[in-house]
């Protein structure tokens, strides 16, 4: 996948990329919102404005929202 969707530039700062500061600020269950809202705006808007690109997008996020709840699955979080 593209590095565009992936690791986009514009989203990284020295060695730190937004996602990761954002991860860090957030409870499990905020992340897994956060992703969830994500997956949803993407999959919205894709027709209209981003195409397969915004789908590839919503494919990342719902990944990580899978990820979180997967390994937080037997704990509150």
């Amino acid at each position: 996948m593209a590095d565009e969707v992936m690791h986009p530039s514009h989203y990284t700062k020295g060695d730190v990329e937004c996602i990761d500061a954002i991860r860090a600020s957030l409870s499990p269950s905020g992340f897994c919102d956060y992703c969830k809202g994500n997956v949803m705006k993407y999959l919205w808007r894709w027709e209209s404005k981003g195409g397969v690109q915004d789908l590839q997008k919503a494919w990342v996020y719902l990944n990580w929202l899978i990820e979180t709840a997967t390994k937080y699955a037997d704990k509150e979080y």
